[in-house]
């Protein structure tokens, strides 16, 4: 075996991980001088994001935009020298299939939960709209120390409220369940509401007043030409820049941490790092492996969080054959019956795209939910056919692509269950007895990319003694809305 010893100067830190989370840990740790080895096991740095091509047409084939409303993601690429590549959505106008048509997007709700009735009138049955009425006269709903989202809303405002907004929502950020998913870890907004108010619908509507008090301008979500996949590629060059090592094929296999001189001893394949420190910025299931021996109880916990997977269909097809309705595309709810749960119009959300390629219309189906295994099993050109099915259904789009992809992301999505926010605090609470290391990834404080980002930062934060970081993020987790259709 190769072994390295590196401790000296400013400290070597080990980051095991190279998807944003990971490289956004290297890219701070440099800046504050340490020295910095990212091994990923992948060929690959950028984990959930992936830039690829369909037809000679750049695209993404996996998130494709990213919330700006947070600094950390937008300040970053910013960092790396892709500030000229941001760019807005060129519609924020999306729709809603569901009841047999296709619906515009309702405005003036909170992951779908309405300040008023009136707010979905048109999504939802007239009965479904006077359900939300009574709200104001129901007794208070106790929420404890969490709840499900489905569960709560149901309660106060209806099913139809959860089956046909709610859940299509929610499901396009986490692939996942309303009626399982964490109110306080998933939609923390509402989870105060529901703490502080009797009424859901005017704990709606005071969210709503203080972001109209708080003015925040400029686009709600933001993206890059030539795909949101870029980002990490832009971050891991600007790593090596800084003097940063990155190895991928390179899975670490065993983590042992010394008690005698407090470092971290890293196996990989035929190379061992000795290093100061540990970023562990993995997705749970390995995370749990790793830790086994030097954290039990930490180990169990990230053995018991739950992923869903899915799988992306991007099709292209000759603009003259392929008119499709305005807007970015639109959502399904699962109680439609459905087999897609949304489609992104990919030339028509980003602008970019249409530039590039005037002659092609980009599209692309999600498929598979939590839960959800038949469908995945299916091959790629079932996934395709189900896909071309729903689209012509849903717009009425019967031309033939002259290319499809299908990407697959198994175990992709972490699932925020209730009692998701107790379970990472029990995490990091075996973690801290380890010195110098840390964790961070979509599987504690928010599955998008700022939220990734924000965690890994509070991660470096960490191992340098700092801990506002994972305090901020323990008692406040980082919302991830939804981009509009197709996430």
């Amino acid at each position: 075996m190769r072994e390295v010893q590196a401790r000296a100067g400013a400290g070597q830190v080990v980051v095991i991980g190279a998807g944003i989370a990971g490289l956004a840990a290297a890219h701070r740790l440099l800046e504050r001088g340490a020295r910095v080895t990212v091994l990923e096991a992948s060929d690959r740095v950028g984990g959930k994001l992936l830039p690829g091509e369909i037809a000679g047409a750049r695209v993404d084939l996996g998130a494709e935009s990213m919330l700006a409303r947070r600094p950390e993601a937008v300040a970053l690429a910013r960092e790396v020298g892709l500030a000229d590549r941001l760019r807005p959505p060129a519609t924020a106008t999306a729709s809603i299939w569901t009841r047999g048509a296709l619906r515009p997007m309702p405005k003036g709700h909170v992951m779908g939960v309405p300040g008023t009735a009136a707010a979905l009138s048109g999504v939802l049955s007239d009965e479904g709209l006077a359900r939300i009425g009574r709200d104001a006269e129901l007794p208070r709903t106790e929420v404890g120390e969490d709840v499900a989202v489905g569960e709560y809303v149901a309660a106060r405002l209806g099913r139809e409220v959860v089956d046909r907004l709610v859940e299509p929502l929610l499901g396009g950020v986490y692939a996942g369940d309303a009626y399982r998913i964490s109110m306080r870890s998933a939609v923390p907004q509402l989870f105060q509401a529901a703490r502080s108010h009797t009424s859901l619908t005017e704990g709606v509507r005071e969210i709503q007043a203080k972001a109209a008090a708080a003015q925040q301008t400029g686009p709600v979500f933001m993206g890059l030409q030539g795909g949101v996949g870029t980002l990490p590629l832009a971050v891991a060059e600007s790593v090596r820049a800084r003097g940063g090592e990155i190895l991928t094929g390179t899975p670490v296999t065993e983590l042992s941490h010394s008690a005698a001189d407090g470092g971290w001893r890293v196996v990989a394949g035929e190379r061992v790092v000795h290093a100061d420190a540990v970023v562990l910025a993995v997705p749970a299931p390995v995370a749990a492996r790793l830790l086994r021996a030097q954290s039990p109880g930490a180990a169990a916990e990230l053995g018991a969080v739950e992923y869903a997977s899915m799988a992306l269909v991007t099709l292209a097809y000759r603009r003259a054959e392929a008119g499709l309705p305005e807007g970015s595309g639109f959502l399904v709810p699962p109680v439609d019956g459905r087999t897609i749960k949304a489609s992104t119009f990919a030339s028509q959300k980003w602008g970019w795209i249409a530039d590039e390629n005037p002659g092609l219309v980009v599209l692309r189906t999600s498929v598979g939910r939590y839960g959800e295994t038949e469908i995945l099993q299916r091959d790629d050109s079932e996934l395709v056919a189900v896909s071309r099915h729903d689209l012509e259904a849903a717009t009425g789009l019967d031309a033939t692509p002259v290319a499809t992809r299908v990407t697959r992301w198994d175990d992709g999505l972490p699932q925020y269950p209730v009692g998701h926010h107790a379970r990472v605090a029990r995490i990091r609470e075996h973690v801290a007895k380890l010195p110098g290391l840390a964790v961070c990834g979509a599987q504690y404080d928010g599955v998008g990319i700022p939220a990734c980002i924000a965690s890994a930062y509070a991660a470096v934060d960490q191992i340098h003694g700092d801990l506002r970081g994972v305090e901020e993020l323990t008692a406040h987790p980082v919302q991830s809305l939804h981009g509009g259709a197709g996430e």
